[in-house]
């Protein structure tokens, strides 16, 4: 199944942003031509493998985009997140992908929250697009900004304020944040006060990465998967999605040289089929093998394609999984494999699903086509039921963990295994 066409035009300038005399954390630094270089994003990883200078950005964050409902212009958004790896020349990846309309952001900006809407003084500053204030993306474009002289520390709070003069139809987000953002009628996203900022969002608009020069030695890890790696169940606005809990066990690893994490969940995701989003073969390219510095992709998804009476085979499920890690291979990076987690319990399971599970979970424990395993099934699942969580762990609906789930699922991955060697 090959992926479906989205046009990544991606502007990067080079001269205009090393002028901004700025800094979002620390005392002001312009960073050498070597470390501002931008990377080149193409539909394809390795498009941009060959063009991509040595001193190369790392995605820092990332929230998979999908088609949101329909919006309009004049309107402001104050979108919250957490970084993962520290860095300087911080950039931002602004996507229109499932719009059907130009896209005007007509302004820009990237500040360091201090809480709610309000950001700490001083740190709100401008991001340009090919050195200009304004950018228009046409239906299924994604451009990157400038990057932003300064540095900008990991696990901080940061907030993207994009002012959206000009919209319509379908907007391009990320549906479950798990994280309060904020919104406003009008143009407001230079103001550091969050006064205007009225209306709380639990979605991410328009914003879909985040990078920053992380040295040459670091790189990212992306997690690809459906609503358990999407958050659902964890604690909202505490960052203890499993995906979190793993970018802080990087943090504080003297040996790892893996400390970027790009959470590549969507709600209902699947693997061979779209439903809730495009399903991972089809969006793998935009959502994963475009994102710079990846080492390695963590592949956990399943379990939606195989409940529910779906008639969805074994055999097509390991054949989706091997396209995936197909695909990731040629791109150079690692793949680990996660098994599905036991779900009995959940309305949907049935018998033939759990047949299913376990193949495929055998397949993945024993048949070697993946760099490494992190097997999920046996952390999570009870040892007096196989098929059914663990209560300690379950979040309440035997399918998605809780904030204890998720940090035992993050805890059981061997940070050695997310080394890819095959850069």
């Amino acid at each position: 199944m090959s992926a479906a066409p989205v046009r990544l035009a991606v502007r990067l300038g080079l001269t205009g942003a090393l002028t901004l005399a700025v800094t979002l954390l620390g005392p002001a630094h312009v960073p050498s031509a070597e470390a501002a270089a931008p990377t080149a994003v193409g539909t394809r990883a390795a498009d941009t493998a060959t063009a991509a200078p040595s001193a190369r950005p790392v995605v820092t964050w990332a929230a998979s985009a999908d088609r949101l409902g329909d919006v309009s212009g004049d309107r402001s958004y104050r979108l919250v997140l957490r970084t993962s790896v520290g860095g300087s020349g911080l950039r931002v990846r602004v996507s229109n992908a499932f719009g059907d309309r130009p896209l005007v952001i007509g302004s820009a900006y990237a500040g360091m929250r201090d809480s709610g809407a309000r950001l700490r003084r001083g740190s709100n500053k401008r991001l340009t697009f090919g050195a200009e204030p304004s950018v228009t993306l046409a239906p299924g474009e994604i451009r990157y900004s400038d990057p932003v002289p300064g540095r900008i520390a990991a696990t901080s709070d940061l907030a993207v304020s994009l002012y959206v003069r000009d919209a319509g139809g379908p907007a391009t987000g990320h549906g479950m944040a798990l994280q309060t953002s904020y919104a406003t009628s009008g143009e407001h996203a230079a103001e550091e006060s969050g006064a205007s900022y009225t209306e709380r969002l639990g979605s991410w608009f328009y914003l879909d990465a985040v990078t920053v020069d992380a040295g040459r030695g670091s790189g990212g890890v992306v997690t690809l998967g459906d609503s358990i790696t999407d958050g659902w169940q964890s604690s909202s606005d505490r960052n203890l999605r499993w995906p979190d809990y793993l970018a802080r066990r990087l943090h504080v690893s003297p040996d790892s040289t893996v400390k970027g994490v790009a959470n590549a969940g969507i709600s209902g995701n699947k693997v061979l089929s779209d439903g809730a989003a495009q399903s991972a073969l089809k969006r793998l390219d935009r959502d994963v093998l475009s994102l710079p510095g990846v080492r390695t992709v963590v592949l956990f998804e399943g379990v939606n394609d195989l409940k529910s009476h779906s008639g969805v085979t074994a055999a097509a499920l390991i054949a989706g999984y091997r396209e995936i890690i197909d695909r990731s291979h040629a791109a150079g990076l690692c793949v680990v494999s996660a098994t599905v987690l036991p779900f009995k319990g959940w309305p949907e399971w049935d018998a033939e699903g759990e047949a299913v599970r376990d193949e495929v979970n055998e397949w993945i424990r024993t048949s070697g086509e993946a760099d490494a395993v992190a097997d999920f099934d046996r952390v999570l699942r009870s040892p007096y039921d196989a098929q059914r969580m663990l209560p300690t762990f379950d979040g309440g609906d035997h399918l998605h963990p809780n904030d204890k789930g998720m940090q035992a699922m993050a805890d059981s991955v061997a940070l050695t295994s997310l080394e890819c060697g095959r850069r």
